[in-house]
């Protein structure tokens, strides 16, 4: 009986680990630059009562692409056609590329979504207005979303960092990637700049390698 429990156990940690290790390779979502826009602003820039119009799903359940686009202008020059997310959020939040910042002329601070301090301003320009916003300017830390399960299944939570690894000619490690937990399909992000250097694009196969302690 002993040895009938013996194998059970060791069969457990079997699967544990094969299945810990087959979840550990996750797909990858590139991000250009875009902006998702308050109900206020989205009345300002497009019109009263205005709504975003869907033009393709994005990878995460509810979110999506819209056919609406805005010009971001800063000191030395502009960035057109930078495409809205939808649905609206409570806050109007512009994500930019490092390099963007040479046309545009501005600093911009890496910061995680929803970090709304002080920020470089920049205005935004719609087909019915204009909106300057100095407060969610960033360029977006990459990070994963990840579903309660994996987060169990690796043991972590919530704020929590990790090692991205990837594959290729190009291959690198992503130090510093912020898990955040949520309804998601898990999903490592990150924006076209850092994609570029890795050679990556949507849906290509990255691994998640855990921090060892004391890192």
């Amino acid at each position: 009986m002993l040895t009938n429990n013996r194998e059970f156990l060791e069969a457990v940690i079997k699967v544990c680990i094969e299945g810990k290790e087959k979840r550990s390779v996750i797909p990858v979502g590139v991000s250009n630059h875009h902006i998702h826009l308050n109900r206020e602003d989205m009345d300002t820039l497009f019109g009263k009562e205005s709504e975003l119009t869907f033009y393709k799903p994005l990878s995460q359940e509810g979110y999506f692409a819209a056919k609406e686009t805005l010009i971001v202008v800063g000191p030395k020059g502009d960035v057109e056609r930078v495409r809205l997310l939808g649905p609206l959020r409570n806050h109007t939040q512009v994500e930019l590329l490092r390099s963007d910042e040479r046309i545009l002329g501005v600093r911009l601070e890496d910061r995680h979504s929803g970090q709304l301090n002080k920020t470089a301003p920049v205005t935004l320009v719609g087909p019915c207005g204009t909106v300057v916003n100095n407060t969610g300017v960033l360029v977006a830390l990459r990070h994963i979303h990840m579903n309660y399960a994996d987060a169990a299944l690796f043991g972590l939570k919530d704020g929590d960092t990790v090692k991205v690894r990837t594959y290729g000619d190009r291959k690198l490690e992503f130090d510093n990637v912020l898990i955040r937990l949520g309804d998601f399909d898990t999903e490592f992000h990150l924006d076209t700049d850092e994609a570029n250097a890795a050679n990556l694009r949507s849906g290509d196969k990255v691994k998640i390698v855990l921090n060892e302690k004391g890192d």
